[in-house]
C-alpha cells in the first residue's frame, strides 16, 4: 500500500553513484594483490578479484581481512591498495556521474540535508571531493574511520544521523549503486532505500539485497521525491517496479 513519508536527510554513496572513477578501483585492487605475490592470471588473483566485484560498496579493509587470512597482512595490503588509488586518482582523476551535482542541489531546495559517504579512506575522500569542486556541496562527507566501520554495517548512516542531529531514521533516504549500501541502509533503520544503476550491481542484486526501490541514476531521485511541507515526501512503488520518472 502506497503512502507518504517526509525526508530530513540523503546518505548518498559517492563511487558509482555520483562519481565515475573509470577503472581505477580495479586497477588499485590489481597492484595492491601483485605487491603482496598475488599475480593476474592466477586462479587466486581470478578468485580475489570476483569476491571484490560482488562486494562492491563494502569497505575494502573488510575485503581485503576477508581475502588474507593474517590481520596484519590484510592492512598491509589495504594501505598498498590505498596509495595505488590515490597515485592513480591524481594522474587520472574522476568524473561526476551526469546530472548528480544538479540533483544533489535539487535535494537540498527540496529540504534535504545531504552526507556523501564512501568506503574508501578520509584522504581518498578528499582527494575526491576537491577534484570535483565538490568540497562544500554536502552537509556531511564520511568515510569508515569516521565511523567505526564501513558498509555493510550501518555506522556510516547512524553516525550522518548524529552529526546531523536528525530526529528519526525513518527521515533518512539512502542511495548506492552496490548491495552494501542497500545492506546498510537497512540494517540502520532508513526511511527508504534506493538502489541505482550507474555502479557495479544489477537491478536483480540491488532488489534481492533489499531495496525499495530502483533507479536508472540517483539524477531522477529528486523527481521521485516530490516537494512536500518541510521537507520531501516519498511515493513507495510497487514491488518489482522501477517508479515513474513523470
Amino acid at each position: 500500500m502506497a503512502h507518504d513519508r517526509t525526508f530530513s536527510l540523503a546518505v548518498i554513496d559517492m563511487a558509482g553513484t555520483t562519481v565515475d572513477e573509470g577503472a581505477l578501483q580495479e586497477e588499485a585492487f590489481g597492484r595492491a594483490l601483485a605487491s603482496h605475490d598475488v599475480h593476474e592470471g592466477t586462479d587466486v588473483f581470478d578468485a580475489m578479484t570476483a569476491y571484490a566485484r560482488r562486494t562492491m560498496g563494502t569497505s575494502k579493509e573488510l575485503v581485503f581481512r576477508h581475502l588474507f587470512d593474517d590481520v596484519a597482512t590484510a592492512v598491509d595490503v589495504n594501505r598498498t591498495f590505498e596509495t595505488a588509488y590515490d597515485n592513480l586518482l591524481a594522474r587520472y582523476g574522476v568524473q561526476p556521474i551526469p546530472g548528480a551535482e544538479e540533483a544533489i542541489l535539487a535535494l537540498r531546495e527540496l529540504g534535504l540535508k545531504i552526507c556523501l559517504a564512501t568506503g574508501f579512506g578520509r584522504h581518498t575522500q578528499n582527494m575526491i571531493l576537491e577534484s570535483l569542486g565538490w568540497m562544500g556541496l554536502a552537509d556531511l562527507s564520511l568515510c569508515p574511520s569516521d565511523a567505526g566501520r564501513g558498509r555493510p554495517y550501518p555506522d556510516i548512516i547512524l553516525t550522518a544521523v548524529l552529526a546531523l542531529d536528525i530526529e528519526d531514521v525513518r527521515s533518512v533516504l539512502v542511495a548506492g549503486d552496490t548491495t552494501s549500501d542497500v545492506l546498510a541502509g537497512q540494517r540502520a533503520g532508513a526511511g527508504a532505500v534506493i538502489g541505482v544503476l550507474t555502479g557495479a550491481h544489477s537491478e536483480a542484486d540491488l532488489r534481492l539485497a533489499g531495496a525499495d526501490a530502483v533507479l536508472p541514476s540517483m539524477c531522477h531521485l529528486p523527481r521521485w521525491l516530490p516537494a512536500g511541507t518541510g521537507g520531501a515526501q516519498q511515493r513507495e512503488s510497487s514491488a518489482g517496479t522501477v517508479p515513474s520518472m513523470k
